[in-house]
């Protein structure tokens, strides 16, 4: 009889080795690049694979063990949540409608992020990112599925929340984050993880997860909180793999590094532009603030992303571009971008409202240089053209920029009185843009721009041609209930019955 050997456990690298990097294999009837043709696509050179490391070293069978934890306690607390009528427990209705931006805007990137990470995966050559790719996909439909989830509790009882998939392509304000996505979408895989894996989640994550997540626990919503630190944890290693691609990609060869620059340059910008929309969530939809939208970049922004790109500077990489332009922007961006929502908020899934004196003053507090002097002498004369009876709407169709697609109401760098507006030609057509930047970025690839939907123009094309109450019903409005100002609002004079109820009781 034989005598039994215990087997040595497998060390960590070795586990991880054996799953990952051992499950590839050398084509034999096709070649290498008949079976990765964007792997160069790009002008990217890969030199060896094999240098790709994931700190992490997550094998499949952890990260389903992981997840599944994970969802048994988010899946607890939310019907926890339903059961003891939460949306009562929120300070206030007005909340809500930073939770219509978010599921409008931010939960369909998710998932288009999933699809992007999928077709990633695929078309690197090495088994590492192969690997890294397939678990962010999965984390990324899990996020867009855990966030509708944890909302849809809030579409029983208040209104706007009922077609956030249609109205993700068809209203002005949400086309930027979608156009954003599709932009990273029919990039090269290189690009796209630049786009999303460093940019958005490296560099501009923070500033969307953790500020607008301790809001949601500040003003009382245990669902919004529970998906947004669930995805937290995720967001760590999407970071970490984000992180870990451009340094893969600037020490394989030296001549990544202009490729490299160039696309660090053009996501910064397309990401800041689409944060402008989680500025005004934070400044003015908030009942109670954590902090402003300023002293949330000076953490996550120039602190962190100065770190980051002072640690890149070894590798020749330099800060973006738009990185000056981006810290003056942040005292007024949104302020500008609340006004442009409130005069056009017929044409929103969500309430706007004038702020009150309490509000004005904390902004005041919160950005003393600009508030006073640029901001405020307009909401008082929008408040008092509201007690005369003529509040103020703006019934003209916004110039809207070809890259970001945001209307053009930003101002001048170094000048806040003055409207931003560039614009350019290209095959006998003229461009409009909000800003240098998205300027320059047309200017790189104008025949991928030129082809943007633009959600203004498709008003005056068919089926719709300019008819306003054919566009409401096109984009899931009900004119009064799901839009306008909130002060009589459903959601206002409902959350305030509904919890006189409960408190009487």
């Amino acid at each position: 009889m034989d005598t039994p050997v215990n087997k040595k456990k497998l060390s960590l690298k070795e586990k991880y080795s054996y799953l990952t990097r051992d499950l590839a294999w050398e084509p034999s009837y096709q070649s290498k690049e008949d079976l990765f043709p964007y792997a160069t696509y790009e002008g990217i050179k890969v030199h060896d694979w094999e240098k790709w490391e994931d700190p992490f070293r997550l094998t499949m069978d952890a990260y389903w063990k992981y997840q599944a934890e994970k969802e048994r306690k988010f899946y607890a607390i939310i019907d926890a949540f339903a059961q003891n009528n939460g949306h009562l427990k929120i300070t206030d209705a007005r909340y809500l409608s930073a939770l219509k931006i978010f599921l409008q805007a931010i939960s369909p990137g998710e998932y288009a992020a999933h699809k992007g990470f999928a077709r990633a995966g695929r078309e690197f050559p090495g088994v590492g990112p192969q690997v890294a790719c397939q678990m962010q996909a999965i984390d990324e439909i899990r996020h867009a599925q855990t966030q509708i989830h944890a909302m849809s509790n809030y579409n029983k009882f208040y209104s706007g929340f009922h077609a956030f998939a249609d109205q993700r392509d068809r209203i002005w304000y949400t086309s930027v984050a979608r156009s954003f996505f599709d932009d990273a979408m029919s990039a090269g895989p290189f690009e796209f993880m630049i786009a999303i894996g460093f940019s958005f989640e490296y560099v501009l994550t923070n500033l969307l997860f953790v500020p607008f997540m301790s809001g949601a626990a500040y003003n009382g919503d245990m669902s919004t909180v529970t998906f947004g630190f669930s995805a937290q944890s995720d967001e760590a290693r999407h970071m970490t793999l984000g992180l870990e691609c451009i340094k893969f990609m600037l020490e394989q060869d030296p001549a990544n590094v202009p490729i490299v620059q160039k696309w660090i340059d053009k996501w910064f910008w397309r990401g800041f532009r689409v944060l402008g929309l989680v500025s005004t969530m934070m400044d003015y939809m908030l009942p109670k603030r954590v902090m402003s939208w300023r002293e949330a970049w000076n953490i996550y922004g120039e602190e962190n992303g100065g770190a980051l790109f002072n640690d890149l500077a070894r590798y020749g990489i330099r800060p973006p571009k738009g990185w000056a332009d981006a810290g003056e922007a942040v005292d007024h961006m949104s302020h500008q971008f609340m006004l442009a929502l409130y005069q056009w908020n017929f044409g929103t899934a969500f309430h706007t409202w004038i702020p009150s004196d309490e509000d004005m003053e904390w902004l005041s507090k919160k950005y003393p240089d600009t508030f006073d002097k640029y901001y405020r002498p307009r909401w008082e004369h929008i408040k008092k053209m509201d007690e005369a009876g003529t509040p103020f709407n703006n019934f003209g169709l916004a110039k809207l920029c070809q890259t970001c697609q945001l209307p053009t109401v930003f101002t001048e760098p170094g000048d806040p009185s003055t409207l931003c507006h560039r614009e350019t030609e290209y095959k006998g057509e003229t461009y409009q843009f909000c800003s240098d930047h998205c300027c320059d970025i047309f200017n790189e690839e104008p025949e991928k721009y030129i082809q943007a939907w633009l959600p203004m123009p498709a008003l005056f094309q068919d089926p719709l041609n300019g008819d306003l109450e054919a566009w409401m019903k096109w984009v899931s409005l009900e004119n009064g209930s799901d839009n306008g100002d909130y002060q009589g609002s459903h959601d206002q004079t409902s959350f305030q019955k509904w919890r006189a109820m409960t408190t009487s009781n």
